[in-house]
């Protein structure tokens, strides 16, 4: 599939790193969500859901109801901007996700049958905010799983969204999943970055 459009999540609280405005950290010169949307140039929309800051590329900036009311509220907040067949459904603090992870991704949905493709870490973890998925069936899961919440998706893990879609495990081989958590994930991306340089 070429053609697709691209969800960013930024709006998270980043308890683990106190609070810090996360996707704007710095790694190898730029703020993790510019890295992210670097990986993502040839979507037809790019939608990214938290508050607006500057990026390296013009986007259209959601936020979910109420914010910090978690994933599945950022897909419900994004989903009704989405045009293509297709959605890369991406953190913001992936500092290694590139574009040949997401066409790898994207080609899976060729697929007969499959509806998501996932990267699954070393340790064995998927993880759905790295993964591409088709966007019927998504939206379909997410009107299921709203009616059961009596339209309320606060607070819902993503898991309880995508689990029960037809999913296409992908290992990630490049390490394009590590996610910047923690100060030390931090750390060791800036470290990697600079090896890599």
């Amino acid at each position: 599939m070429t053609a697709y459009d691209a969800v960013v999540l930024a709006g998270g609280a980043a308890r683990r790193l106190g609070g810090t405005d996360k996707p704007a950290l710095i790694v190898g010169g730029a703020p993790l969500l510019d890295r992210v949307l670097s990986a993502c140039v040839p979507a037809g929309a790019t939608i990214v859901v938290g508050p607006e800051r500057p990026t390296i590329r013009p986007v259209r900036w959601v936020r979910e109801q109420p914010p910090g009311g978690g994933p599945v509220a950022a897909v419900a907040a994004a989903l009704p901007w989405v045009t293509a067949e297709a959605v890369l459904l991406l953190a913001a603090d992936l500092p290694f996700f590139d574009a040949a992870t997401a066409g790898r991704l994207l080609a899976e949905l060729a697929e007969p049958g499959v509806d998501a493709a996932v990267l699954v870490d070393p340790g064995g973890r998927d993880q759905p905010l790295a993964a591409a998925y088709r966007v019927a069936p998504l939206r379909a899961a997410l009107a299921r799983l709203v009616e059961e919440h009596s339209g309320d998706p606060t607070g819902l893990p993503l898991r309880r969204l995508v689990g029960d879609l037809a999913t296409r495990r992908l290992p990630d081989l490049s390490g394009a999943a590590e996610d910047c958590d923690t100060w030390d994930d931090l750390r060791h991306a800036r470290a990697r970055d600079a090896r890599r340089s």
